[in-house]
């Protein structure tokens, strides 16, 4: 019991590595996701929830609005126009931003980050960017991004998590040094 204690307060504490499913496309998006969240937000970017509260008011509204298009009073050809305006309403809804970060404490000259990903259906290459939270602003930095293959896994499904914080870390660095001045 004092051991578990004394790890505790050193941060020594053994982590059982997360799996994943390597057969499951939305499952290896998510569980690289979720990493890029960990690894942002231990650089000392605090998660802005607030775009996250939106999305799910928004997603709340769309299914109040599919709930009208499923129990509306008329029948198809009649209420195309109202099907139409529902779906089109349901697609506007969702982008590949994953995190945003209010810009790190003491920073005077920095943004927040959008940190959005994508990794297109059948495909092991995994796209991650990293953009200004607010584009408009004096400080805000041009847009960085790379993409890898998702094929750091072992066959267990456990993420080589080394070599992923590795390219992450780099591509924060990357957005994060100063542009060269042109003379």
């Amino acid at each position: 019991m004092q051991e578990k204690k004394g790890d505790m307060a050193t941060g020594n504490t053994n982590k059982a590595p997360k799996k994943t499913n390597l057969l499951d496309h939305h499952s290896i998006k998510h569980f690289l996701d979720e990493s890029v969240s960990e690894i942002v937000t231990a650089r000392g970017y605090k998660e802005d929830v607030r775009m996250s509260n939106v999305r799910l008011l928004i997603g709340a509204v769309v299914i109040v609005i599919a709930l009208f298009a499923q129990f509306y009073y008329k029948k198809f050809p009649e209420n195309r126009n109202f099907l139409i305006g529902c779906i089109l309403i349901m697609y506007t809804k969702e982008k590949n931003a994953i995190l945003f970060t209010y810009p790190p404490e003491g920073s005077f000259n920095s943004t927040g980050l959008v940190v959005s990903s994508k990794l297109p259906r059948f495909s092991d290459m995994y796209t991650l960017s990293i953009a200004s939270a607010d584009p408009q602003s004096i400080s805000a930095k041009p847009k960085v991004e790379f993409t890898k293959s998702v094929t750091k896994f072992t066959k267990e499904g456990v993420l080589v998590e080394g070599l992923f914080w590795k390219d992450v870390d780099g591509l924060i660095n990357d957005y994060s040094k100063e542009p060269k001045k042109s003379k």
